[in-house]
């Protein structure tokens, strides 16, 4: 059982709430500049006070997408950050906690405890704990409930309120199962207690608030009336719809529905067909662009660039707007942009995709590469995959989603300033990000690090860059950034791009999923080729589908995660897709811990869906070297180089690299750009991708070849280690200070009890 107050630092009163001024948001309904944190109960009987303190619990709630120092831990996304939920999938090599075999998590002696969803111990103060967050919802709650508002007005706070509730305990019970259900501001006090409630009880009560907040949202947001506008943002009926769906999806998954009792999934279809779907619907959500899908992809990377008004986002986090002679507010920042981008265009030197998606990614057709073992149930490609080649014949949001050598990714803003040796201005930037090796020994060793990168990247070079959010000015015109190019802060800035924590697409793949296991595969297929449509496939060849989804259930699940995988990379989906349906053992080794074994899907998801545990695998990175016969061997430490002279060539007699420089270069700057492949639609019309993607294949041909690069670690023998996911982590324990403060919770089944001498916990998550 928990206390009531849970420990001094959780259940604060109001009046010691951290203040957090709300000037720092740029969403129109949070620009509201008082701080409503210090409150008392007379604030909820006038609307504005009311409503401030709802915007409150936004800016607490939210979805974050800061980078690791501003992010709080209660609000990991993993929205494309590499950490330790992205590192526990292909997207990102490099152990993250769950998945490091040298580090096993413990929540009694280990060194190394699970993420602190539970408790929150980080400076933010109340809010950045999950239960000071409840505490401050069912503060607003009891307070509007109690208050003078009209009707009307206590359902729009109301419903709202009863959202970002649901969203908190949605959180905590897919880490713990059932967690303690707290419906009221409670006083400290040593004698109350409140014990964990079942993960079905649970389950129920969330969705009960959503179906509340769904109720009191629909004469604001039935109709669209949030979709555009100053309260653009603002969670709606299809949103709270939206996350019921989520919420009934992951109570039928193999997770905890370790029997396939065929009923959850019924709950799930039916609702997602007969109440959800129409809801959000009605709301104006729908696929971005699915109407003009544009070419390779643009339209599906454009998607993620609209602002106010984009049908794709059912709940949204928006960032910095801004304002000409305003100084803008970095702690609302948008920083994806800046962190995306190479170094020489004045970005954060960009983030590293492994090289285990990049091979995975479907080909032209639709279909997985042969050489994928995994998603066995799935036909493979007619195109042959080539690794030394991987942009050859690839789906069109490969193109959208990674960078390559030899690539335009154009931006508005110039990074040539003063003597600086980057060769382009946005307008005209080609990413060649190949790289050479002054030592010969290091050609081929996966981990050295010794080497220079083209055109001014040199010792920051990346092998691959993720490219997916990215405001590309081929499919953007008017970028949401500011580029600076004066000042301490150059380069990216201000960023006012949305995130979308739910997007339509998820909504149709959610279904998809329930209809699968509820057999109407016909449907789950719909929903399947919607979403490839919107890719750019079309039906001359089933949207790049296979023949055989509406006959087998399993391959059509497969299809689903394969397509969830493609789809949502790196916008924090795949960790818990993989949590979900055990995809790091196949649910095989349950017995280990004493936990409830899986006895649906034939005991062993992954056999059952013909996937390739991701335990015992490991990730690499990659790179594109020139071939020996390129490579600089005469000394130049390649990392210094200045444009001295306005003369071109004289500029590149210091060029270190030998492609395009130094004292016998191969070619002319123009004759490599001549290569490089154009997406924008006008280059398109003019020279089909099919061409272009021929011609820079000859470059790589002749010039460069594939070098792995270390992912994952090594051991103290400089032996590879594997990717090993403990039964356990599926579903967590409480941390050490999180049993201390509450020692009368159970602990979970598969973790040791602090307070009880690492005796075995008993609080069993699948119990109804």
């Amino acid at each position: 059982m928990m206390k009531k107050y849970m420990n001094s630092k959780i259940f604060l009163s109001a009046t010691a709430v951290l203040a957090i001024s709300m000037s720092s948001c740029s969403d129109d309904f949070l620009t509201e500049k008082k701080n409503y944190d210090n409150t008392s109960t007379e604030i909820y009987d006038y609307y504005s006070g009311a409503n401030g303190r709802l915007n409150d619990l936004y800016y607490w709630c939210n979805p974050n997408i800061q980078g690791a120092s501003g992010a709080r831990l209660w609000q990991f996304p993993s929205m494309g950050l590499q950490d330790d939920h992205s590192q526990s999938t292909e997207e990102y090599s490099g152990f993250g906690c769950f998945v490091d075999p040298q580090k096993p998590m413990n929540t009694v002696t280990g060194t190394t405890q699970p993420p602190e969803y539970f408790q929150g111990t980080s400076p933010y103060g109340l809010n950045a704990n999950a239960w000071g967050r409840i505490r401050n919802i069912n503060d607003v709650i009891e307070g509007v409930t109690n208050g003078a508002l009209s009707e009307s007005e206590k359902e729009e706070i109301l419903g709202q309120a009863y959202f970002l509730r649901a969203w908190c305990y949605y959180y905590l019970v897919r880490y713990y199962g059932g967690v303690p259900i707290i419906t009221e501001v409670l006083n400290a006090s040593s004698e109350s207690v409140v014990p964990r409630s079942s993960t079905k009880a649970c389950i129920d009560f969330i969705c009960e608030d959503l179906d509340r907040a769904a109720r009191m949202l629909k004469a604001k947001s039935g109709s669209g009336q949030w979709l555009s506008g100053s309260n653009y943002g603002r969670v709606t009926t299809g949103t709270a719809m939206a996350l019921k769906g989520r919420v009934l999806l992951l109570w039928a998954s193999p997770l905890f529905n370790r029997a396939n009792d065929e009923s959850r999934w019924v709950t799930a279809y039916k609702f997602m067909t007969e109440e959800a779907l129409p809801a959000i619907n009605a709301c104006g959500y729908g696929l971005g662009h699915e109407s003009n899908p544009g070419v390779n992809g643009s339209g599906w990377a454009q998607m993620f660039l609209d602002l106010a008004g984009n049908p794709e986002g059912v709940w949204v986090s928006l960032y910095n707007q801004y304002v000409p002679d305003l100084t803008p507010d970095y702690q609302r920042n948008n920083l994806w942009e800046q962190g995306a981008r190479p170094a020489n265009t004045l970005g954060n030197t960009g983030k590293t995709p492994s090289a285990m998606i990049v091979d995975l990614f479907p080909m032209k057709d639709g279909k997985r590469p042969a050489s994928y073992n995994s998603y066995r149930k799935l036909e493979a490609s007619s195109y042959t995959y080539d690794p030394e080649f991987p942009f050859a014949d690839r789906d069109p949001r490969f193109y959208r989603t990674f960078a390559f050598p030899g690539e335009y990714w154009r931006f508005k803003g110039d990074p040539n300033t003063g003597k600086s040796c980057n060769p382009y201005n946005g307008e005209k930037y080609i990413l060649w990000n190949y790289v050479w090796y002054n030592d010969p020994a290091k050609y081929d060793d996966p981990t050295s690090g010794d080497a220079y990168g083209a055109d001014n990247l040199l010792d920051k070079a990346h092998g691959m860059y993720i490219r997916k959010f990215s405001d590309d000015l081929d499919v953007n015109a008017s970028p949401n950034y500011i580029f600076n190019t004066e000042g301490k802060s150059i380069g990216f800035r201000c960023c006012q791009t949305s995130t979308m924590e739910i997007r339509y697409a998820e909504v149709l793949l959610n279904l998809a999923e329930a209809a699968c296991m509820t057999n109407h595969l016909d449907v789950a297929v719909e929903q399947l080729q919607r979403i490839r449509a919107r890719a750019g496939y079309d039906a001359s060849n089933n949207y790049g589908l296979p023949a055989n989804l509406s006959g087998d259930q399993a391959a059509c699940m497969s299809a689903i995660l394969y397509e969830r995988q493609i789809e949502f990379a790196y916008e924090g989906k795949r960790f818990e897709d993989m949590r979900r349906w055990l995809l790091f053992d196949g649910g095989a080794n349950f017995a280990s811990i004493g936990a409830k074994q899986l006895t649906g899907w034939g005991g062993n998801t992954c056999t059952w869906l013909g996937v390739q545990p991701f335990n015992d695998q490991r990730r690499e990175n990659m790179e594109f070297r020139l071939k020996d016969e390129y490579n600089y061997t005469d000394g130049k430490s390649g990392r210094t180089w200045e444009f001295t002279s306005a003369v071109p060539a004289e500029r590149e007699a210091g060029n270190p690299d030998k492609i395009i420089g130094g004292k016998t270069p191969e070619m002319t700057r123009e004759e490599r750009d001549a290569y490089a492949v154009d997406l924008s639609e006008k280059n398109i019309k003019e020279q089909p991708l099919v061409d272009q993607l021929v011609n820079l294949k000859e470059f790589y041909d002749k010039y460069l070849v594939r070098k792995t690069k270390k992912g994952d670690g090594y051991d103290s023998n400089n032996t590879q280690l594997y990717i090993k996911f403990e039964p356990r982590y599926y579903i967590l324990g409480l941390t050490q200070s999180a049993q201390t403060n509450n020692p009368s919770l159970e602990q979970t089944i598969g973790w040791e009890d602090y307070t009880k001498g690492g005796a075995p916990g008993t609080f069993d998550p699948l119990a109804e």
